[in-house]
């Protein structure tokens, strides 16, 4: 039997502090969503997404960082040590949640969301690698993703906050 379509803002999630997180706090807002990890080549991503976030954030939008231990063992360090070498090193200040399973049968219910059209009802996706960004419109709805490599700066999600 095939998943029911759930809203955006159904969601939630534990912020890297412990706190509950829900989706509905950020409603009307422009979303991205960016599984990351300390240890990747694309770990220098953190100072784009930064930027993209200081520039901004003001007019409606906001990152949300998930770290994940999914791929090569690139994110091991505890949630305390997570945090700190995000603002330590990059003066990270986009809510990052806690550490989570971006793939798999047991990846959390945000990323089931993210990578199932049946959950989402716009398209079906796969995470392949850390630093996969994800763009949720102001009415909470997935309209595309960005591949690892990309930069956060790049033409696609530029597009996506001007529009």
């Amino acid at each position: 039997m095939p998943e029911k379509t759930i809203s955006f803002y159904d969601l939630s999630c534990k912020t890297i502090e412990g706190d509950d997180f829900y989706f509905s706090s950020i409603k009307g807002k422009k979303v991205l969503i960016v599984n990351v990890a300390s240890k990747c080549g694309f770990t220098p991503q953190y100072e784009g997404l930064e930027k993209l976030y200081r520039e901004y954030r003001e007019s409606g939008f906001v990152i949300l960082g998930f770290p994940s231990n999914d791929f090569l063992n690139q994110e091991s360090g505890s949630e305390q040590e997570i945090k700190a070498f995000c603002q330590l090193t990059y003066g990270v200040s986009f809510p990052i949640m806690s550490k989570v399973r971006v793939r798999g049968d047991s990846k959390h219910p945000v990323y089931q969301w993210l990578t199932s059209k049946d959950l989402n009802g716009t398209l079906s996706s796969r995470v392949k690698w850390n630093f996969q960004k994800y763009m949720i419109n102001q009415e909470g709805q997935l309209v595309g993703f960005i591949a690892p490599k990309e930069s956060p700066n790049c033409k696609k999600i530029l597009d996506f906050l001007k529009s």
